[in-house]
């Protein structure tokens, strides 16, 4: 209510402003002075002046106080790329748009009308004209250039070495899930999920009996990551913003993306400031009412503390499943669906006639 009251009086205070306008115009007309108002001109152009001068002050304050706000600190390598090219890209513009303001303000000042002044009868200017389109053309081309090197880089294929995670979101949080010793990730499927298995893994491949499912992401410090990326019932999108992550997840689509964090958790903190912080996974998708809490903790550990918090998780099967009557549960619906699938590609026999 009282955003609507602001707005009615700033709409107005504009109208107010139009006809006091209006009515110093007819007021003139009415004295014999029709045309041009030279003092008005006058001190419209002063108020150019003035309004460039303020408005710059209060640009260079807002940059001083909001750009340590506009983005937390890269902590991943491509991350830093991103970074560096939006500030170069900041920079280019900046110096277009502080031009064109002060060019734009100084000529309604430096220009206004003067008795006896004739303005230049200016048409064109073709050395002008071409510096001013090569050099935004040059800039503009390595910019796009420099973007799709850094695009294809970010976008590669994952190092062979790479940490293996998968990230599965529903309503409303998130699963991962990480290969046990064998590093490799189980066969699962959707037909599968239940309350207890809730991405479906099948317990009749033995990669999966080694699996882990912890309920916060830890990831290895200067170690490549891949995720591989799914949701079970609307879209999500996985959010890291420290590691410059936006990638949806999809139902019935995997994505993928991988990334190398360099900053642990403990740096973050000292560079922060704040002994509190927390890498956080959010979903940066609205998914439903309860959007606003889907989130996991993610620390980033030097060597020895991923090694210590490796030690002491168990697999999700020797942990949840074995010796429970889910167990044999997962292991018949698992056959089960082997069967179905066999049967659905065997060969029909044809018949001769």
């Amino acid at each position: 209510m009282s955003a609507t009251l602001v707005t009615v009086a700033i709409v107005l205070v504009f109208i107010v402003i139009f006809q006091l306008a209006k009515i110093s115009e007819y007021t003139s007309i009415l004295k014999g002075k029709e045309g041009v108002d030279e003092e008005n001109d006058k001190y419209a152009s002063w108020m150019f002046l003035i309004f460039l001068i303020i408005g710059f002050i209060l640009l260079i304050g807002s940059l001083v106080v909001y750009i340590p706000k506009m983005l937390p600190v890269a902590a991943s390598v491509h991350g830093k790329w991103i970074d560096s090219m939006f500030n170069v890209t900041l920079f280019f513009t900046g110096i277009v748009f502080v031009a064109c303001q002060i060019a734009l303000f100084y000529f309604a000042w430096k220009y206004s009308h003067k008795k006896g002044r004739k303005a230049l009868y200016y048409p064109e200017n073709n050395k002008l004209e071409i510096w001013w389109t090569v050099i935004p053309a040059i800039v503009m081309t390595g910019l796009v250039i420099v973007g799709v090197y850094r695009w294809f880089e970010i976008m590669s294929p994952a190092p062979a070495n790479a940490q293996v995670i998968e990230i599965t979101g529903k309503q409303f949080n998130w699963i991962v899930r990480y290969p046990g010793a064998d590093g490799k990730l189980g066969a699962h499927d959707f037909k599968l999920i239940d309350e207890t298995n809730q991405v479906g893994m099948d317990f009749t491949d033995p990669n999966s009996k080694d699996d882990l499912m912890p309920t916060d992401m830890h990831l290895l410090v200067n170690k490549p990551v891949m995720l591989k990326i799914q949701a079970r019932d609307v879209i999500h999108d996985v959010g890291l913003p420290q590691f410059r992550i936006h990638m949806d997840a999809v139902p019935g689509i995997p994505t993928t993306f991988w990334f190398t964090p360099d900053i642990t958790t403990d740096e973050m903190k000292k560079i922060t400031g704040n002994k509190d912080f927390q890498y956080e996974l959010a979903c940066d998708q609205l998914c439903g009412k309860g959007h606003f809490s889907m989130k996991m903790n993610v620390y980033v550990d030097s060597p020895e503390e991923y090694a210590k918090w490796l030690a002491s998780q168990k697999s999700f099967y020797e942990s949840t499943i074995k010796g429970t009557p889910e167990e044999q549960n997962a292991i018949q619906a698992a056959q089960k669906l082997h069967g179905e699938e066999a049967q659905e590609k065997k060969p029909t026999e044809k018949k001769e006639i």
